[in-house]
């Protein structure tokens, strides 16, 4: 075969994407691929007729290991079998992992680390099959700094804090809805956590750069801006910005104001950090949704000091309390962890006790997982709770959870309360119906207390056509579990004028 028929086999064009993990790893596939569309690549659905396939993957927890090893391993069998040419690796897994990911999957192309999302173009066409800034001889392209510090420096950056540019991103989310990330990495260090050796110490994006991010997204017709970080409520911190998380949160209000309103929502907020300030904030600014994202992990003292979350039962009442009491209309979204290593009968009864007492209005409970270099980790050699007591544990606290969510539910339909619902898109799935005279369309929508992908649905049923994006106001007519029902209001109040004779 002549070099000229090789080159041309060898040739990549189009690229399909597969993104795993959290919020924070979407937007760097969002960003990655913007950059392999510059550079002329067409991004497709289809792994099947890609000529590359990138997986970018999730490594927080053995269980995401597993699905983003399996999701790599069917790449390389689409390879094996000739369907496509490359198989690069990006994300969480490869930063954690390196040194490992070729006994796991042999076949893959290229890694490309959590801070190299530049080099993504060079990975994929195969165009310097040579490693760079990487500590363990790899015989593939392999760009992965082993921290942020080390990847400004081979770049010849001196900014401060998060230096990697989100901008330019092909969303992979609605129109209407987008992540803006305002910081990376953390310094809290809680035992069970694996972020700071993955992602890195606390980094804040610098307020400019939030600003103009924000700006494009809404240009490009993101409404909701979901706000994201390790640690959100910590923002400036590192940077030197003394007005921190409510300066910067001002600053996003008024830029929401110019563009007509948005909907701006708070996530991954760090109870110790929490201050009166940030509340009040929250209270006055008009676009900043009074809503919160807030795990606690727990709240048995005991617990809570294994887990070095520097609070404790008391300090998070005391917080939850204010921002009750201060933010009308506040929607508090928590996770716990169930099972952590030495976690007693008696601690896990307190905690299903608060979830019924205080009624959160989202929760998830995530079983505990040991990962290796995790101080959690060590304690969990000789302190492990059982798998099956574990999963006793989480539908106890789910159950709970359930009885409060169904009563809740329950008295926004009798009440009748009204909601402006986001739409999201016409579904065939069918609500609950209260009218006997059922509208032509179903939509699945979310009024301000739900964030997407993680919380409930609204399901909006309604005479006419409503578009993704559109903000309704309609009245809740019932509930189907967790999730509500709702009718236009000017659709249920629309009323008929006879003419005179």
């Amino acid at each position: 075969m002549s070099a000229t028929k090789s080159k041309k086999k060898q040739a990549i064009n189009t690229v399909a994407f597969v993104s795993l993990g959290c919020p924070k790893n979407l937007v760097d596939s969002e960003k990655m691929l913007g950059l392999l569309a510059e550079d002329g690549l067409m991004p497709i659905s289809d792994e099947m007729t890609a000529d590359a396939v990138v997986i970018n993957t999730c490594g927080f927890l053995e269980a995401s290991k597993e699905e983003s090893v399996d999701e790599i391993k069917k790449a390389t069998q689409l390879k094996k079998a000739g369907k496509i040419k490359r198989v690069i690796v990006a994300g969480c897994l490869v930063q954690r992992h390196r040194a490992k990911m070729l006994q796991w999957c042999p076949d893959i192309d290229a890694m490309i680390g959590v801070f190299d999302r530049d080099r993504i173009v060079e990975a994929v066409r195969g165009s310097r099959p040579t490693q760079n800034d990487i500590a363990v001889d790899l015989p593939i392209y392999s760009s992965i700094a082993a921290n942020a510090t080390v990847a400004k420096e081979h770049r010849g950056i001196e900014a401060k804090g998060y230096f990697e540019s989100d901008a330019t991103r092909l969303r992979l989310t609605p129109r209407h809805y987008a992540y803006l990330r305002i910081s990376e990495g953390c310094n809290q260090n809680c035992t069970f956590c694996t972020i700071p050796s993955i992602r890195g110490k606390m980094r804040s994006k610098l307020l400019d750069a939030i600003l103009d991010e924000a700006r494009e997204l809404m240009a490009d017709g993101a409404f909701e801006l979901n706000l994201i970080g390790q640690d959100t409520t910590s923002y400036g911190t590192d940077i030197g910005y003394d007005a921190g998380l409510s300066g910067m949160l001002s600053e996003l209000d008024q830029l929401a104001s110019e563009q007509g309103g948005a909907w701006l929502r708070l996530m991954y907020a760090y109870p110790s950090c929490f201050t009166d300030e940030m509340i009040d904030t929250m209270a006055r600014l008009q676009n900043i949704l009074p809503y919160i994202d807030i795990p606690l992990q727990h709240i048995n003292d005991t617990v809570l000091d294994n887990m070095r979350r520097k609070t404790s039962r008391k300090l998070i009442e005391t917080l939850l309390d204010k921002l009750r009491d201060r933010v009308p209309g506040m929607t508090i979204r928590t996770t716990f962890i169930s099972g952590y290593p030495g976690e007693t009968d008696a601690q896990h009864d307190e905690l299903v006790a608060f979830v019924k007492d205080f009624g959160f209005e989202n929760m998830g409970v995530f079983g505990y997982s040991p990962e290796p270099g995790t101080p959690a980790g060590t304690q969990h050699k000789q302190h492990a709770i059982p798998q099956d007591v574990i999963d006793a544990r989480i539908e106890e606290l789910m159950l709970a959870q359930q009885e409060v969510v169904f009563e809740r539910n329950e008295a926004l339909a009798q009440d009748q309360q009204e909601y402006d619902i986001l739409i999201e898109e016409e579904t065939e799935t069918q609500g609950s119906p209260q009218d006997a005279d059922t509208p032509a369309h179903l939509y699945e929508g979310r009024s301000y207390q739900q964030a997407p992908q993680v919380d409930s649905t609204t399901y909006v049923q309604a005479n006419r056509k409503l578009a993704p994006g559109e903000l309704v106001h309609c009245r809740i007519i019932g509930h189907s579990d967790y999730d509500l029902v709702a009718r236009p209001v000017e659709e249920l109040d629309k009323t008929f004028s006879l003419p005179l004779a």
